[in-house]
């Protein structure tokens, strides 16, 4: 699947997310693969710097800028999609990520404010409700189309310091279900839903965490490399053959699932 160029020719992908480090990725990989990509984010200059650079590549993308947690700018990024390319059939939800306000490495979990806890929780889950309603909608009126969630680790083992963000990922392998249940029984089976639970890559919003000033790892970065059999840490297209498997017509009869791509730290005993 991942191997063939077009594979997903004609085919119309959202990215949320889709200027940062895992969703560009997820961006410029899809439409290496044939995709037409819109790359959505709060800023627009961002995507269109990120569209701008699949261009140049070869590829075609737009622009789209929302603030995942606003359904008013969610729903107009939509329309304003569906004005140019006419249809939808991929969304890949990346946008998110971890709170530092919100993190309880050093401090009793008691001691994290309320608003941090509510502030990771809006970003992630939140931020993944509205695109895939706004754009899953549009999906079902034509019954096709496939939504790929991002969930993480933190969702299926408690990692020390993350609560809110565990929390919310927890609710997208949730939501993930659900809605691929829902939507299959009305919908029919052209729609379908599933996630994708990375392990971990270094990316902006950890990189504070797991490496030091000096370019060394943190105790916490030696500690996860430790329980990860394969010993390193993900690279960001690492997840595209996966995402590209589940939003192609290859995954046809698998909705509702959440795949480990975390080099076998989910299966990981530790002994």
């Amino acid at each position: 699947m991942s191997g063939d160029p077009r594979a997903l020719a004609g085919k119309i992908a959202v990215v949320t997310g889709g200027y940062g480090v895992l969703g560009g990725a997820l961006s410029a990989g899809f439409a290496a693969h044939g995709a037409r990509v819109a790359v959505l984010g709060r800023r627009r200059d961002a995507a269109e710097a990120k569209a701008a650079e699949i261009r140049k590549a070869g590829g075609e993308a737009i622009a789209l800028a929302a603030d995942v947690q606003d359904e008013r700018q969610v729903r107009a990024a939509r329309d304003e999609l569906l004005g140019t390319w006419d249809q939808v059939d991929i969304l890949i939800n990346a946008a998110g990520g971890n709170v530092q306000r919100a993190r309880s490495d050093d401090r009793p979990v008691f001691e994290v404010p309320g608003d941090a806890f509510e502030e990771v929780v809006r970003l992630n889950l939140q931020g993944t409700v509205l695109p895939a309603l706004a754009f899953g909608e549009a999906m079902a009126a034509r019954r096709s189309g496939s939504i790929v969630n991002i969930s993480s680790m933190a969702a299926r083992r408690a990692l020390s310091g993350t609560l809110g963000y565990s929390v919310a990922k927890a609710g997208i392998e949730g939501l993930t279900r659900w809605l691929a249940v829902d939507l299959a029984r009305r919908y029919g089976d052209g729609i379908r839903v599933n996630a994708i639970a990375p392990g971990f890559f270094v990316a902006a919003q950890n990189r504070g965490v797991l490496m030091n000033l000096d370019g060394t790892w943190t105790e916490r970065a030696r500690a996860i490399l430790a329980q990860t059999p394969m010993g390193r840490f993900g690279r960001p297209d690492e997840l595209l053959g996966c995402a590209l498997w589940l939003a192609s017509d290859a995954a046809s009869f698998v909705t509702g699932a959440v795949i480990p791509v975390d080099g076998g730290f989910s299966v990981a005993s530790g002994v």
